[in-house]
């Protein structure tokens, strides 16, 4: 469904001369330069609108690259990167408004667990595919947790009591959940290899790889 219409907008971005990477640059400065601006000022309905909009555009780098056959391994490493620092401008714009006119030291601890926690399961993930293992599981991955951040900075941008600090004890719950689920898979699937089938030399002695 959503290739549908990325598709399409991916070819024409393409035929105007944009490359992936440019996408994905574009998308990550937009999105960081809306997220402090906005969101320390308190006017987090306009911030969350505004930064979903260049969210939108940075997801489509890869219908570009499908469009034009340049999908590169370091333009997969760009994207993943950038996005770790498009995730930390915002919460880092919403920690700004909370320790500053927002004034609620408890919410802004809450935002600064979630930015950590945040950072915690996508470096999980990345190491564990360094040692060989693959680590897709978890109930928050990023698309969740940008969705539950925007919603409730949005709509509390609205005035609507408890909806932000709803969302963000939500969110730390379900990061947190997710650290620990991609902790005890990682740890399940490094036991299996460990605990696998060594070679043995002629003797019968294992033999050293």
């Amino acid at each position: 469904m959503i290739s549908r219409v990325t598709t399409p907008l991916g070819r024409s971005l393409a035929r105007i001369g944009l490359t992936p990477n440019i996408i994905t640059v574009v998308g990550t400065v937009g999105v960081v330069a809306s997220a402090l601006y906005f969101y320390p000022r308190g006017e987090l309905y306009a911030g969350s609108v505004v930064i979903t909009v260049f969210a939108l555009f940075d997801m489509l780098d890869g219908a570009v690259a499908r469009a034009n056959d340049s999908a590169s391994g370091f333009g997969a490493f760009l994207d993943s990167s950038l996005d770790r620092v498009a995730d930390a401008a915002i919460l880092a714009g919403l920690l700004w408004w909370f320790i500053g006119e927002g004034d609620d030291p408890l919410l802004a601890g809450v935002t600064l667990f979630c930015l950590i926690a945040g950072f915690m399961v996508s470096y999980i993930k990345a190491r564990a595919e360094g040692l060989g293992v693959n680590c897709d599981v978890g109930m928050a991955e990023r698309t969740e947790r940008l969705i539950i951040i925007l919603v409730a900075a949005g709509v509390g941008g609205f005035g609507v009591p408890y909806v932000l600090a709803g969302g963000l004890w939500l969110l730390a719950a379900m990061t947190l959940l997710t650290v620990l689920q991609r902790l005890v898979e990682t740890r399940a699937r490094l036991n299996e290899i460990d605990e696998g089938p060594r070679d043995v030399d002629t003797n019968g002695a294992n033999s050293e790889a």
